[in-house]
């Protein structure tokens, strides 16, 4: 099953889609990659989920990702004697380290570590941002603040910081509980939240241990200032609109937005972008239009992939949603201005031979109408670079590695298929031009182009382009039911 679209699709999985049966409808309908959320639930749930995933994986012979987000540190205020206050604008609020329950004057704000970060005139921002502050005294045990936009405030809401690095840590103890959970299941993709430096990132890294991607959130506007080094030291990146839009001013995301998604395809990092994409789907049937061109925006841009969030874990149209991702990604990847669009700013590549080839696959394959680009790889790096020049020609990746052909499912035009590993140029080229019929990307009389690293098994090297005709009896002889592996 090959996707008639270069952009991924992301779904969540919630209380709406956790059945076996849910997952594979979503699958079916256009999912690539599964997005398990540490938010919520516990441990054994998420077991189960992912448990669902593979049997759904082993049902439908194609590789999925799983990616399991981790919550991350959450500022959250305490308590109110009626559960609930109104606050007015010029008035006067304290948050303090008093663990009492609060009244229309103060409430306890448990988080002794961020106390010494807040400075008079910072912003502090309540409820999603709905409530909006701003300090005049910052001590050691209270930040007493002027209200400028007030409203209901009730128990354990969120707090934002947008003007503070706080002495946090990306990775909490349950962050850690998660990440070693996640790490036994085997996922593909981590994802980090609450990233603001890159320490933050080679933290996670170490941890890690190369046993799956890890994917930065960019949800903190402090993160800005070291995206680049940030981006260096991930997998992957998440444009996280969500904090985002809320600590950043609502009119700057759409340009922080394009920034990630610039700097990320620059650097040769996947890119997706989540949050209220088609969020009215999460009770209606149909988006807004708003929504629809949302989505088209950063398909244009050159997203790797695009997410859904709460429309699929707990909407009432999760397989809908998906659906109409798919043909918005569809139409905008067929409509002649994306290519312009994808192309309009020059990608500067470094002097190297594997950059070299994979830039000139592209040039290749649309001088000759190539039908497809055909990947060797063993660590997933030859299908990045060729992912990264986003040819027009659908990208065949060949790997004798399931974990990689599932973690590049996150990955722009990839079509992965875990195959048993070759040992010489001539069995290289048979086995592309076989596997390329097989999966419908070729048919007798196309040509297709064939990167790899030789000598074959080590990674991290691309240095043969090889330029393929399809004879049509390529397939003679050899078996026809192909699941995970592809010859």
């Amino acid at each position: 099953m090959s996707r008639k679209r270069k952009t991924k699709i992301i779904a969540t999985l919630g209380p709406a889609t956790s059945s076996q049966k849910a997952i594979e409808t979503l699958y079916r309908a256009g999912v690539d990659t599964f997005r398990v959320n540490m938010s919520h639930g516990n441990q054994d749930d998420k077991r189960e989920l992912i448990s669902n995933i593979r049997s759904v994986e082993e049902k439908v012979g194609r590789p999925i990702a799983i990616m399991v987000d981790l919550q991350g540190p959450k500022l959250r205020i305490g308590n109110f004697k009626d559960g609930q206050v109104t606050l007015k604008n010029g008035q006067s609020f304290t948050l303090d380290l008093n663990k009492t329950d609060g009244d229309d004057a103060r409430v306890s704000f448990p988080h002794p570590e961020v106390y010494g970060a807040i400075r008079k005139g910072s912003s502090l921002l309540l409820n999603d941002g709905k409530i909006f502050m701003v300090v005049e005294k910052a001590g050691k045990q209270a930040i007493t603040c002027k209200v400028k936009i007030g409203g209901p405030l009730s128990n354990h809401k969120g707090v934002n910081l947008p003007n503070a690095v706080l002495p946090m840590k990306a990775l909490t103890a349950k962050d850690r509980r998660d990440l070693n959970f996640a790490l036994e299941q085997g996922v593909e993709w981590i994802a980090l939240s609450f990233v603001q430096r890159a320490s933050d990132v080679k933290e996670a890294q170490r941890l890690i241990n190369g046993r799956a991607g890890l994917l930065a959130k960019i949800e903190k506007p402090a993160a800005l200032g070291e995206l680049e080094e940030i981006l260096k030291f991930s997998d992957a990146t998440m444009v996280a609109r969500g904090d985002l839009g809320v600590e950043a001013r609502v009119e700057e995301v759409p340009m922080i937005q394009k920034k990630i998604i610039r700097t990320a395809r620059s650097m040769g990092k996947p890119v997706v972008v989540a949050t209220q994409m088609l969020e009215s789907m999460i009770k209606n049937p149909v988006p807004t239009r708003a929504e629809v061109s949302d989505v088209a925006n950063a398909i244009f841009d050159g997203a790797d992939a695009v997410m859904l969030s709460a429309e699929s874990a707990i909407g009432d149209f999760p397989v809908e949603a998906v659906i109409v991702m798919d043909k918005i990604a569809t139409q905008i990847e067929n409509d002649p201005s994306y290519r312009k669009m994808l192309h309009r700013e020059a990608l500067a590549g470094t002097p190297t031979t594997d950059d070299a080839i994979t830039a000139a696959a592209r040039g290749i394959t649309r001088s000759l109408g190539a039908s497809a680009i055909v990947t060797f790889t063993a660590s997933g790096s030859t299908a990045l670079r060729a992912a990264r020049e986003r040819p027009m020609a659908p990208i065949l990746t060949l790997t004798p590695n399931l974990h990689v052909a599932r973690k590049l499912c996150l990955v722009w035009g990839l079509h992965t298929v875990k195959t048993r590993d070759v040992s010489s140029f001539e069995e290289m080229i048979g086995k592309a031009k076989r596997v390329a019929m097989r999966q419908g990307l070729a048919k007798k009389g196309d040509r297709i182009i064939v990167t790899a690293g030789v000598p074959f098994g080590v990674p991290g090297s691309t240095n043969v382009l090889h330029v393929a005709e399809i004879k049509g009896n390529e397939l003679k002889g050899k078996p026809k039911n192909v699941r995970f592996t592809g010859d």
